[in-house]
């Protein structure tokens, strides 16, 4: 517990100076105490009362709830004069964050008046009307009025830079916040290097990836060999038992490996550079805490922000759902206890999800009542694993997948309201499932507003609109309990 409170106490700090240090003359120690109360309250009275002491939920949530509105008061009561509001951040976001892209050293080379007469000649007045350019440190940002749809005045505006400037700018096109779109030319990086190595030698860094996947493996399976029930004595006087971990870690890795493989392929196919999946190993835990890949190039348009964010959990979807039923029909049903909830592996509740009672029911049949719990099998644990992995990353926040697919569905200053209120809600679900506290909690520290795309005006299909709506569902159904009646007809 004390190495989980370090951990966690050192993620806390990093993320408190990294996101609010140079907007407040609040000292970020003062912030992060106020941040970490919760956490350090919760270990005294497990210090105290003993660990089988159940801490009140009514504390836990006034904790978080009063030291959430503590850290806010804080980071306002000390804001540094001239620094901007929440909406202005957005709006500074979208106009220079925004274009990440920019090049990391050198500054913009400035056009001359010829240059600049080129430059307004790009913009037919019958696709985007240009009405003045404004001079930004790392980008040049060009007002005017849009005159035809969003799509066709990028493509117009991204091929004429492109003839005349060659591969000397990228074209952002970006909602500003009085509703109206405008161009941003932002130098492009890969100019600023003589020669850029191939993409499969600079982004994908297989011997890496590879050696993070191996170490997983072994660190998985040592923790799944705890889960099956070997215990520490018997695993010395014969190793071979260490084996018995193997379901466990190949059905983990499989689904987070699926679901970053969702990412990186989709990727690839807009074209965009993209790392390997990286597994991240830890000894203890659940023996690992994901997997993520790196996007090394701008998203091109909304369109393809979507495919890449839903691509993931719908892959790793795909990957549990079979998974999770053999593992859940291979699983014991024991009493329903006082301890049994979501992620209780010894005694799952059924009911603590809509998803998994009706999983549970369709893999145990008649055989599970309303009073029984499970007492899941290895690969059912990995499968409940991806369930919850699949819900957090679904969750419309900031730069998790499920804000990028809010971000492309309703756009970017709509996604960053939509994560905000998110995260109250999720706050508010701890109140059903306690052991999500701390992803309550981290949520908090993600931001908000979501990296934009180059072309970040045009909206998505139909179709692409409809499967947003799928995901949101799913994760609906992961993370809420299942409702009484739907448990007097399935138990």
């Amino acid at each position: 517990m004390i190495f989980l409170l370090v951990l966690f106490g050192l993620i806390t700090y990093y993320v408190v100076k990294r996101s609010v240090a140079g907007i407040t003359n609040t000292p970020v120690w003062l912030l992060w105490l106020v941040m970490m109360t919760p956490a350090l309250v919760m270990v005294y009275w497990v210090a105290t009362q003993g660990p089988e002491a159940q801490f009140p939920l009514s504390w836990l949530i006034a904790l978080v709830g009063g030291c959430s509105i503590a850290y806010w008061v804080l980071v306002q009561w000390g804001r540094k004069p001239g620094m901007p509001t929440p909406a202005e951040k957005i709006e500074a976001e979208m106009k220079a964050k925004a274009t990440s892209v920019a090049q990391k050293k050198g500054t913009l080379r400035p056009i001359d008046k010829e240059e600049e007469n080129t430059l307004q000649h790009c913009f037919p007045w019958s696709v985007f009307y240009l009405q003045n350019i404004e001079y930004r440190p790392q980008a040049l940002i060009c007002r005017g009025q849009l005159r035809s749809s969003p799509t066709v005045a990028y493509e117009t505006v991204r091929e004429n830079v492109e003839s005349n400037f060659g591969d000397r700018f990228l074209v952002v096109f970006q909602e500003g916040l009085n509703g109206k779109p405008f161009f941003a030319l932002v130098p492009n990086p890969q100019t600023q290097k003589k020669s850029a190595p191939p993409v499969t030698a600079k982004t994908a860094r297989p011997t890496l990836a590879l050696g993070l996947f191996l170490t997983t493996l072994f660190t998985t399976t040592a923790v799944g060999t705890y889960i099956a029930g070997v215990s520490e004595e018997a695993l010395q006087n014969d190793p071979s038992l260490f084996f018995q971990g193997l379901p466990y870690a190949v059905a983990l890795m499989l689904i987070l490996g699926t679901h970053e493989l969702g990412h990186y392929f989709t990727a690839r196919r807009y074209r965009m550079q993209a790392t390997l999946p990286y597994f991240i190993p830890i000894p203890f835990f659940l023996g690992t805490f994901g997997a993520f890949i790196q996007l090394r190039s701008p998203v091109p348009n909304r369109r393809a922000l979507f495919d890449v964010g839903i691509a993931g959990p719908l892959a790793g979807l795909v990957m549990t759902l079979p998974l999770v039923l053999w593992g859940l029909a291979h699983s014991e049903i024991v009493p329903l206890s006082e301890s049994a909830s979501l992620l209780n592996f010894q005694a799952l509740d059924p009911g603590a999800s809509i998803a998994v009672a009706l999983l549970s029911k369709l893999a145990l049949g008649a055989s599970l009542m309303a009073d029984s719990a499970i007492a899941l099998h290895p690969v059912a644990v990995s499968g409940c694993l991806g369930l919850v992995v699949t819900a957090l990353n679904l969750m419309p926040v900031g730069q998790l997948d499920g804000g990028h697919i809010v971000h492309a569905m309703y756009g970017q200053r709509t996604g960053a309201i939509i994560g905000q209120v998110s995260r109250f809600l999720v706050l508010g679900l701890v109140v059903v499932h306690p052991e999500l506290l701390i992803w309550a909690i981290l949520l908090f520290f993600i931001p908000a507003v979501d990296e934009p795309a180059l072309n970040d005006v045009s909206e998505l299909d139909n179709c692409r609109d409809i499967w947003g709506l799928v995901a949101l569902t799913i994760l609906v159904l992961i993370v809420l309990p299942a409702p009484p009646m739907l448990k007097a007809i399935l138990f």
